[in-house]
């Protein structure tokens, strides 16, 4: 069946009671969610195949005084049954979207130095790395499926 990438709100949270193992790195809870979806400029995305949740990407946009807001990568999580279908990617892109749709002109995010799996995607993207394992890409470059 093919992925549906929604963006969760209050009003279709429901769509996080069926998930897949390892999408996120705990249980969503009301007491963490409600605050979540009600923040200003915060975001989240899931990757939906029959009914349950298998990806998710959430994000931020981190407001600059002396140039145009961010983009920030917060967390991204695809099911281990589900990589390498393009989830990522198509996660990826929507909050992007979203991000440029808010002002933001570069996006950025952090990985853990040994998380080969997300360096090689984050690079594939054109996401570059610095000495920090930070990355960062310009807004405004579509991203390949």
């Amino acid at each position: 069946m093919a992925i549906a990438i929604h963006g969760v709100t209050a009003e279709n949270a429901d769509l996080l009671a069926k998930v897949a193992d390892d999408v996120f790195d705990e249980e969503i809870t009301p007491d963490r969610l409600g605050p979540f979806l009600a923040a200003a400029g915060h975001v989240m995305f899931v990757a939906v195949e029959d009914d349950q949740v298998v990806g998710q990407i959430r994000g931020m946009v981190h407001v600059q005084p002396d140039r145009a807001s961010d983009l920030y990568i917060d967390n991204l999580g695809v099911a281990p049954s589900h990589k390498r279908r393009g989830i990522g990617r198509q996660l990826i892109a929507a909050l992007v979207g979203w991000g440029e749709a808010r002002g933001c002109t570069y996006a950025w995010l952090a990985t853990e130095t040994d998380n080969e799996e997300a360096i090689c995607f984050y690079e594939t993207l054109k996401f570059e790395r610095n000495e920090l394992e930070w990355f960062a890409c310009a807004i405004g470059e579509e991203v390949e499926d």
